[in-house]
């Protein structure tokens, strides 16, 4: 095993930012991130495993009551509900990420589907606040070895297994990767 493995992707829109098992940001500690935009101008993304203690009628005034977590998306714009689905063009005003992932879109179609029943947790994500970073920030975020990137599938965008999922997408991108997962979070209780 390398002690440093490569990182095998790029970061580009729709594939999975994972951090380093070291870093110790509390925002980004252990995190699985959904690249939402990536440009010359910067990056946006989700962070995907970090359910908060909130539901959506608790953040949304008369909202049915709805039992899937809201999730920390991110440090910027805390105030700001957020959301990916895999509605496509079946919600207007949708923004395709990958394909079969899409962002924002008409969200009284959304919460139509959500009274109706017809829209599960497998289906559609909420954020409070999104990570960002301004431009080149990522790239020299990634030289030091705080970020690899992953391919993003369905399994992993939604996994609501959210205490395994950072070592999951780990283990997807090489075996080098792979033992990295194994890592416990606080070396000193090894």
């Amino acid at each position: 095993m390398k002690l440093f493995p490569d990182n095998t992707y790029t970061p580009t829109q729709g594939r999975l930012l994972v951090a380093d098992p070291f870093l110790g940001d509390d925002y980004f500690r252990r995190a699985v991130v959904l690249i939402i935009e990536h440009n010359d101008k910067g990056t946006l993304g989700f962070v995907l495993n970090k359910p908060v203690e909130l539901r959506l009628h608790e953040v949304i005034d008369d909202f049915p009551e709805y039992e899937e977590p809201v999730h920390f998306g991110g440090p910027v714009q805390r105030d700001q509900l957020y959301y990916i689905h895999t509605l496509g063009d079946a919600i207007e005003g949708s923004i395709q990420v990958s394909k079969n992932v899409w962002w924002l879109g008409d969200f009284t179609q959304i919460r139509q589907l959500l009274i109706a029943g017809k829209l599960g947790p497998d289906q559609i994500r909420f954020f409070i606040g999104y990570a960002g970073w301004e431009a080149q920030q990522l790239e020299r975020e990634m030289k030091e070895r705080s970020w690899y990137v992953a391919r993003a599938t369905h399994e992993l965008i939604f996994d609501r297994n959210y205490n395994h999922n950072w070592s999951r997408v780990m283990r997807s991108i090489s075996a080098d990767h792979g033992v990295m997962a194994n890592f416990p979070e606080d070396p000193s209780m090894n």
